[in-house]
């Protein structure tokens, strides 16, 4: 098989329809596989195809179920026969044997052709999805491919579409070739037909002329609120402006009417009336039915719709021609309407201007109960948002400390590293410097110790062996008066830089001072007169 040549139609195919090389190669597997099911009638067969892209090459593999007991050939193969194949295979493993693709049957290769164009059919589908799902609802610029008698094929560049003629607008005419301003309103993958259906009637349409025209609505500062059309006829658009510097309606319309003048040239005299949305229904109500001049807004009876109340001569007007103008007013309010003349209402006994004060006071109260009821939603959301802010705020925290820590960490671990490796060098230099020191010591340690005193005894000179110290300095006489003073009691107290004064009794006191008496006269005995009687026998 030319897988080359199938190479290039795969090419082909991702280039012109947009499906991926990949869903065409996977498509071609399924195609092989089921045609060689074909091929050798076994449906049930396990097959495996396999395309090798750079060779060129595609190969087909029948697979066998290990097992300890074949029940069926083409299916099994026992575990005997993979041991004297020596395949390292075990119970449950699949054993695979090529067969060749050129064997293939005629049958079999319309089958795989049919599959074949099944597939890419699904793909293109599914491609087309993908391209139109999200265009939803949106205006594309399609050229009219043909022009039939229910619909008119629109060719949008990757597909075609329908506009049924329900979806055009009526006495709009359309030639081949021609460039038209669709929207898109549907888009499915499961009809057999046409996937994308667009339209010119619809009101989606309107919308997004006025985007295209207006900036403030594109921008977002005048809103859409609610629009209703009747194809080629007229349309009804309410308009909402969020800056109350901006004219909603002043700015649809253009500087004279430029704006909405292209927008009723695009629709062919399509005639808009565009007027301002308000939330109290009543004044919504009488501006839906502008040109008409309304009196009043009341509910009616049965409280199931409103009952709009004009003059005799405005009824024709309210209504409009066929119905139109009501059925515009009802589609845009979302209200039920039921337009009477005020003549009607008063010969029924209805006393409108009453109940009209009653529905707009029901109106402010229902209308305080939803700013309230907004608000509250507001509330709660900015709520949720600053505790989703406050969540995220704590875990952004929560990572910044870890990595703060984390970082820390990691210098701490440097610095104490460092502080060890510095501290390890100053013990090592400590060490040898302290080394000789004690090595010194040590040797000094080992010397005899000689005590070395300044006084020495005869019997530690003569059993020493020493000689005796030379006694240069002349020794101080004796003074016997100053060793009689050191025994006086008298003279010990004086000597004393402190003053001791015990407690004594009376008999003790008596005693002490005979001793002190009998000292004195032993004072006396002991002085030399002989000295005295020489110094006189001098003179």
């Amino acid at each position: 098989m030319d897988f080359k040549a199938i190479y290039r139609a795969m090419n082909q195919l991702e280039d012109n329809r947009k499906i991926s090389k990949e869903i065409v190669v996977e498509a071609l597997k399924e195609a092989m596989a089921k045609a060689y099911r074909k091929h050798i009638d076994i449906p049930d067969v396990q097959v495996r195809v396999d395309i090798n892209e750079k060779s060129g090459e595609m190969k087909l593999y029948q697979l066998y179920t290990v097992v300890e007991e074949v029940e069926d050939d083409e299916l099994e193969i026992s575990l005997e026969e993979v041991k004297r194949l020596g395949l390292n295979l075990e119970l449950g493993q699949q054993h695979e044997i090529q067969k060749p693709i050129d064997d293939l049957g005629r049958a079999a290769a319309l089958l795989a052709k049919n599959v074949m164009k099944q597939k890419i059919r699904e793909a293109e589908k599914q491609a087309v999805y993908d391209e139109y799902i999200d265009l939803l609802d949106e205006m594309v610029i399609g050229l009219v491919e043909s022009v039939e008698e229910k619909f008119v094929v629109v060719n949008l560049g990757k597909t075609m579409a329908l506009m049924p003629r329900a979806t055009q607008i009526p006495g709009e005419v359309y030639r081949e070739g021609q460039n038209i301003r669709v929207v898109i309103t549907e888009c499915n993958k499961e009809t057999k037909g046409a996937q994308v259906l667009v339209s010119r009637a619809d009101a989606k349409l309107v919308k997004r002329l006025f985007e295209r025209e207006v900036p403030e609505i594109y921008e977002g500062v005048v809103e859409i609120k609610a629009i209703a059309r009747e194809a080629g006829e007229r349309c009804k658009m309410a308009v909402y402006s969020s800056d109350p510097n901006v004219d909603p309606i002043g700015a649809c319309i253009g500087p004279r009417g430029a704006r909405v003048s292209a927008i009723i040239e695009e629709l062919h005299g399509e005639k808009i009336d565009i007027f301002e949305w308000s939330e109290n229904v009543q004044e919504l109500i009488k501006n839906a039915l502008a040109p008409a001049q309304v009196l009043g807004v009341i509910p009616s009876a049965d409280k199931k719709s409103l009952l709009v109340i004009v003059e005799d001569n405005q009824l024709s007007l309210a209504i409009g021609k066929k119905g139109k103008n009501a059925r515009l007013a009802v589609k845009l309010t979302g209200k039920k309407i039921d337009i009477k003349t005020r003549t009607d209402v008063e010969e029924s006994g209805i006393d409108w201007k009453m109940a009209m004060i009653e529905f707009a006071a029901e109106q402010k109260r229902q209308a305080r109960e939803k700013a309230a009821a907004k608000m509250m939603e507001e509330m709660a959301a900015k709520a949720e948002e600053v505790e989703e802010t406050v969540e995220e705020a704590f875990e952004a925290v929560e990572e910044k400390i870890e990595t703060v820590v984390e970082a820390v960490e990691e210098k701490v671990e440097a610095v104490v590293e460092t502080v060890k490796e510095t501290v390890e060098a100053v013990v090592e230099t400590v060490k040898e410097a302290v080394q000789p020191k004690e090595d010194a010591e040590e040797k000094r340690a080992k010397k005899p110790v000689v005590k070395k005193d300044t006084y020495v005894s005869k019997f530690e000179k003569i059993f020493d062996n020493k000689p005796a110290q030379s006694e240069s300095a002349p020794k101080r006489r004796k003074n016997k008066q100053d060793e009689d003073r050191k025994l006086r009691p008298t003279e010990l107290k004086k000597d004393k830089d402190y003053e001791f004064k015990p407690i004594y009794s009376e008999e003790e006191l008596e005693e002490i001072k005979r001793n002190e008496e009998v000292d004195e006269y032993e004072f006396y005995d002991d002085i030399d007169y002989d000295e005295f009687d020489e110094f006189y026998d001098e003179d």
